[in-house]
């Protein structure tokens, strides 16, 4: 989730991620801060919007709560706030948010390596982008963003490029630190069509979802990764 903000012949794109959980630490943080922002800035994107064309700018910040409290979740009015537990057990063993279009989630610790994407490709669902319907990449290059694990892509691509295509016991599919997002991922955001007041507008909605420590419940309940 996050605003959208006409700015200076720019299309400014505001989120703030706030951490919590037992893994939540600056360092990580910090990370998952500068992953989305440099992964989102990269294609360098622009949008029509009444005739102008605009520079899309994705300013990200973050803050790391390890001790937040359910209420502060529940309470919260600002688009721009984006809520994620971080532990180091998922079920599921698998990052995911609450929805397309959300401001809440659960990232696995393991999942946060420096240039794994996570961060990049679940910041993505919260401003409404779903996974692709076709998941087969081969002889198309560098997969984008929003490419689940699975997909089928070139062997340069894959986790073991010697893997036949596929076979996921030997790494046959995509390793995920090779997404990247395009032009044509932010154009799937449909940002044209958002309604501005005063040169401003929200992208998502908010979830608000307090998330328990997995490894302290034996059914974490059913999400949408």
């Amino acid at each position: 989730m996050g605003t959208a903000e006409i700015q200076d012949g720019q299309l400014v794109i505001r989120s703030n991620i706030i951490t919590y959980g037992t893994a939540a630490d600056p360092a990580v943080t910090e990370n998952i801060r500068d992953e989305i922002e440099t992964m989102w800035n990269e294609p360098q994107a622009t949008v029509i919007l009444k005739r102008n064309t605009l520079r899309i700018v994705f300013r990200i910040s973050a803050t790391c709560k390890p001790q937040l409290i359910p209420e502060e979740i529940f309470e919260n009015t600002n688009p721009q706030n984006n809520y994620f537990r971080i532990e180091p057990f998922a079920a599921g063993n698998i990052s995911f948010v609450d929805g397309l279009g959300c401001n809440s989630g659960y990232f696995k610790l393991d999942n946060l390596y420096k240039g794994s994407t996570t961060a990049a490709h679940e910041y993505g669902h919260t401003i409404g982008l779903g996974h692709p319907a076709w998941l087969d990449l081969r002889g198309k290059g560098v997969p984008g963003i929003m490419y689940p694990r699975g997909t089928l892509v070139d062997p340069l691509f894959q986790y073991n490029p010697d893997a036949a295509a596929g076979d996921s016991s030997r790494g046959g599919t995509m390793h995920p630190m090779h997404r990247k997002v395009k032009q044509e991922d932010i154009d799937l955001l449909k940002l044209h069509k958002l309604y501005f007041q005063n040169a401003f507008s929200i992208l998502g909605e908010f979830s608000s979802v307090w998330h328990p420590n997995h490894a302290d419940i034996s059914s974490p309940g059913r999400h949408i990764a």
